[in-house]
């Protein structure tokens, strides 16, 4: 990790800046990939699963049997695990549901707006090194609630055309039947443009490598929706004398192992917690299965010592982390300064390993400082919000000479008439 002492602001451009991963025909191979599955549909599909899975697949579609046998891999314990994580996910975003409200803003014409769910939404769910069925919960729960009537999975199957048991038993759990062996790029295009067996959808959601990234951004040039254009995942932490640096140092791991295109930042206003922090990454480091990803990871990453803990957080606001952890037993007292960060951990026992799994909020959030102006999935995410208005006769009086004046400054005669006959009747209707 590179290390920082007291930067000035004129680094901090340096400081922000995420990791660049080689692109080279990035886009070029996506798009290949899109326009193959556009005009050959399965037969494409089934192309790139034996391409890139090494899988020779028989059916792209996951059958009951395969749903049954997978429920009978997961073990009772992981049930119960993915449980308690269903009913605390389920809680915090059915609190997310809007009620209708009206208003009458004059008498006459009353508004109100309704939530209604996109009919059609894709989910995308990581399945290589790391099978994400935590995924499955964040997106197909809060697309439930939303009140989405159709919902299509594309993961990737292992080189035996088999997909992770467990998000099999969790897209189950939660009543998502159409699930689909498609990983990759070609997903994106699947669910996109449609084919023989997937079925094309009206916005697609779902974190994936740069490909699939990349694939999701082509998309929405075409005018499908799309979450948000999310990269490699990344933490920041703010630390200080009272943290725990074992608690911070684990905190940081947990994302560098996640990608080698992670990045993890600490900034304190402590030099002795730097130092009992790095102890520590070097400690916890040895023991991580995924021990090489990570350090990977920890090149990109850096350390920056601040003047001030205002400092620090001033800092967070200009990277706008995805995940900020605020490590302190006094963080509370910060939570006005944070504007930019798409989930926040407040305290020394708020891993953001709780945020992926189980407290409640959503784990799909903004990455490379999009979270400055996108918010992370949430039930809103699922729904269109439709207006409506309704004027009766006393509210197209009340309202109506304002409205014939603007129409005619803005020489739209056919506006203005459309209001103008409607006078004209009631005062004829009065008349007579």
């Amino acid at each position: 990790m590179k290390i920082y002492n007291y930067p000035s602001k004129i680094e901090w451009t340096e400081i922000c800046r995420r990791p660049i991963m080689s692109r080279e025909n990035l886009t070029a191979t996506v798009q290949e990939i899109m326009d193959k599955v556009k005009l050959y549909g399965d037969k494409a599909l089934f192309k790139y699963a034996k391409q890139f899975e090494q899988a020779e697949l028989e059916e792209l579609q996951v059958s009951e049997k395969e749903f049954k046998k997978a429920a009978s891999l997961v073990s009772e314990s992981l049930k119960e695990a993915i449980g308690i994580a269903k009913k605390n996910i389920e809680r915090f975003h059915n609190m997310q549901l809007e009620q209708i409200k009206y208003v009458e803003p004059v008498k006459g014409v009353l508004c109100w707006r309704k939530s209604v769910g996109i009919e059609k939404v894709g989910l995308y769910i990581p399945g290589g090194t790391a099978p994400l069925f935590s995924t499955v919960l964040m997106l197909g729960i809060p697309a439930k609630l939303a009140g989405c009537k159709e919902l299509v999975l594309c993961t990737p199957p292992d080189s035996n055309g088999i997909i992770n048991p467990a998000i099999l038993y969790t897209a189950a759990l939660i009543g998502i039947k159409k699930v689909f062996k498609v990983g990759g790029a070609q997903a994106i295009g699947a669910m996109a443009y449609g084919t023989e067996t997937v079925p094309s959808v009206y916005k697609i959601f779902g974190p994936g490598n740069q490909f699939v990234t990349k694939a999701k951004e082509l998309i929405q040039q075409e005018g499908i929706a799309i979450d948000m254009p999310a990269g490699p995942s990344e933490v920041l932490v703010i630390a200080d004398e009272s943290c725990n640096p074992a608690f911070v140092a684990s905190d940081l791991l947990s994302q560098a192992e996640h990608g080698a295109d992670s990045q993890v930042l600490l900034l304190s206003n402590s030099d002795s917690v730097v130092d009992a922090v790095l102890e520590e990454i070097q400690n916890q480091l040895q023991e991580l299965p995924r021990k090489s990803i990570a350090e990977a990871a920890l090149k990109n990453s850096r350390i920056v010592l601040c003047r001030s803990l205002e400092e620090c957080i001033e800092l967070s606001n200009v990277y706008a982390p995805e995940h900020l952890i605020l490590a302190s037993d006094a963080a509370e007292q910060w939570l006005d300064g944070i504007r930019n960060a798409g989930s926040v951990f407040v305290g020394n026992y708020s891993c953001e390993s709780a945020g992926d799994y189980a407290s409640g909020t959503n784990h799909t959030l903004p990455t490379n400082g999009l979270a400055r102006s996108y918010s992370g999935v949430s039930v809103d995410s699922f729904v269109r919000k439709i207006t409506f208005q309704k004027l009766d006769a006393q509210g197209i009086e009340n309202i109506g000479p304002a409205i014939e004046q603007m129409a005619e400054a803005e020489e739209l005669i056919a506006h203005r008439n459309a209001v103008r006959v409607r006078l004209n009747s009631i005062r004829d209707e009065r008349l007579n």
